[in-house]
């Protein structure tokens, strides 16, 4: 027995160093008073685990009462709880922030009362701890009415599908009948319509169709000559000098000259030029050398054909590679000028017009023009030759020497494609790239058909001779247009 007293003492003994290793507090003297007025506590079998419930009375074993301590949980209870609040943590940031001022926060997880000095049972324990992990599950599953009034997120890009609706789907089909129906619908000639087109063509009205302009550069793409990324601005600004540095009407200034000396200069110039067969441009710049240095200074009878081969040399020097030599003017002059002449006049024409050679003439426009009225074809040879001729003539034609570069060269394509029966006369495209319409070039037009009619019977008969051959196509023998002249 008193083996037993002592087990007993020892075991109470032990019992708050126990508990102070679990993380009790020692009970105080009132709360041991309270517990041990209990009747129900005598009854209560302490758990096997807690070993300072046990004291000696009376020599038997009795269960001691329950001590009042602040919540003592056993290690797993611990686990469970701290468990429980990681996942609290851990749910809380993926909970949608309230919308509405009316949607209520979810109820946080319920929490023991640590105040409360009730001591549990192990099992107590388990089970509230199971009831605070149920709770925590539960609690995201709560503020579910909120989600149903959040727009769902919109699907990926990927995987979106358009579907039309019935309103679009009836309209196209609508459409889609209508049209063939109207393709299926014949097409008929009613009294009023006839009517209408033969008042038309009575007052001479037509329904013309609309003319495009055609891109007359598109064969040359690949040709790095043609420039044809810059063939629109060159031209603009031909267009633009064109009217610097021109010849004024000097036939009234002249003394001793005449238009009929200079028909016969400008055809002698023709057939040298084609004996030496020199390039077209240094025809076309002889010419305006001529004409330029004639407005500015009087000429002699006699020296008219010196100045005629001292412009032929300045524009072989300019024009040419392989440029005649001053010996070669003087053996086709018949060697009517020394050497000395000839320098010497060359040196007082380029002083005269100041050294300004680079100018626009007719050619320079000729071919642009040529190129718009070949509708298309890479070489219309006779629609070249055509307007060679024409524009040949017009070097003749003393009252075509104050107009513009430009509308002799328009002024010769439409004489070519009236001689020729070419339709439409004048297309969109030509006038969109000469700038002129028809009543503008009309007159110089007539002035060239007058000289191909009068060509064949004329004493100046190189242009006409030239062009006869078969070398040009034989175009001056076409009959002329005499129908404008009228």
């Amino acid at each position: 027995m008193a083996t037993r007293n002592h087990n007993a003492a020892a075991a109470a003994a032990a019992a708050p160093q126990l508990l102070h290793n679990r993380g009790g507090v020692p009970a105080l003297g009132k709360q041991k008073a309270a517990a041990a007025g209990r009747a129900d506590a005598m009854n209560r079998r302490a758990p096997l685990g807690d070993i300072g419930n046990v004291r000696a009375a009376e020599g038997k074993l009795q269960p001691q009462e329950q001590v009042s301590r602040p919540a003592t949980r056993s290690f797993a209870a611990q686990v469970v709880k701290a468990n429980s609040i990681k996942q609290n943590a851990a749910i809380a940031p993926a909970r949608p922030a309230p919308r509405k001022a009316s949607a209520k926060p979810p109820p946080p997880p319920p929490q023991e009362q640590v105040s409360r000095p009730v001591t549990r049972s192990f099992g107590a324990q388990l089970v509230k701890a199971n009831s605070i992990k149920q709770n925590a599950a539960i609690a995201p599953a709560r503020p579910a009415p909120r989600k149903a009034s959040a727009k769902p997120p919109p699907p990926p890009p990927e995987h979106v599908i358009e579907i039309s609706s019935d309103s679009d789907q009836s309209k196209t089909q609508s459409e889609s009948s209508a049209s063939s129906v109207r393709s299926r619908r014949k097409v008929i000639n009613t009294l009023t319509s006839v009517l209408s087109a033969r008042s038309k063509a009575a007052c001479g009205i037509t329904d013309k169709p609309r003319q495009l302009i055609e891109d007359i550069d598109k064969l040359d793409v690949n040709n790095e000559l043609a420039v044809v990324d810059y063939i629109e601005d060159i031209y603009a600004f031909y267009k633009t000098a064109q009217h610097e540095s021109r010849p004024c009407d000097y036939i009234d200034a002249q003394v001793e000259i005449n238009s009929k000396m200079r028909a016969i200069l400008a055809d002698w110039i023709i057939e040298v030029h084609h004996k030496f067969e020199l390039m077209p441009e240094t025809l076309y710049l002889t010419m305006y050398i001529i004409d330029q240095y004639l407005s500015l200074q009087p000429v002699l009878r006699r020296e008219l054909q010196l100045a005629g081969v001292s412009a032929m040399l300045i524009a072989c020097k300019y024009e040419e590679i392989w440029a005649p030599e001053v010996n070669d003017f003087i053996l086709i002059s018949d060697s009517a000028y020394s050497r000395e002449q000839i320098l010497s006049m060359e040196k007082g024409i380029l002083n005269r017009i100041e050294w300004n050679l680079t100018v626009p003439t007719s050619y320079m426009f000729l071919v642009r023009f040529i190129k718009a009225a070949s509708s298309g074809i890479k070489i219309d040879k006779e629609m070249e030759n055509m307007v060679f001729f024409f524009a040949e003539l017009s070097l003749m034609q003393y009252g075509l020497v104050t107009h513009l570069p430009s509308m002799v060269a328009a002024s010769a394509v439409y004489a070519a494609r009236l001689t020729l029966k070419r339709a439409p006369l004048w297309t969109d495209t030509l006038k969109h790239h000469t700038g002129f319409t028809e009543s503008e070039i009309m007159e110089c037009t007539k002035m060239l058909v007058s000289a191909h009619l009068t060509a064949p019977e004329s004493k100046l008969k190189v242009v006409y001779k030239k062009y006869s051959s078969e070398q040009f196509g034989g175009v001056a023998l076409r009959p002329p247009a005499v129908e404008i002249c009228k």
